[in-house]
């Protein structure tokens, strides 16, 4: 670790910040390395940092994206299913009414 990074994560683990996150948040090492990659002015450090900040939100997206289909998913094979029993209630629905009817015409022959 160099000097700035440990002079960062130094006024990082003693600032307000760290206090907020620590009433209940995980801090996960992406956004641990955000907070002790920017310049008080929010500005990255270095272009290699903003790079990596950049590479680090498309995978964050990525994954949301991926947790959202597949939560779609989900969703879609559970209104399926639901659909397939309504479809064969209304099957047997159907075929108790015509074996009804075709019983009540055998009656009358």
């Amino acid at each position: 670790m160099l000097r700035y990074q440990w002079e960062d994560a130094v006024r990082f683990w003693n600032s307000k910040k760290r206090e907020e996150l620590l009433s209940g948040q995980k801090v996960g090492r992406l956004q641990l390395f955000d907070i002790t990659h920017r310049k008080k002015d929010g500005f990255p450090m270095t272009t290699e940092a903003a790079e990596i900040m950049m590479q680090a939100s498309t995978v964050e997206q990525i994954a949301q994206l991926k947790a959202e289909a597949a939560s779609r998913e989900v969703e879609v094979q559970r209104k399926y299913e639901e659909l397939q029993l309504q479809l064969k209630a209304e099957a047997a629905a159907r075929e108790t009414e015509q074996s009804r009817k075709h019983d009540a015409l055998q009656l009358q022959l």
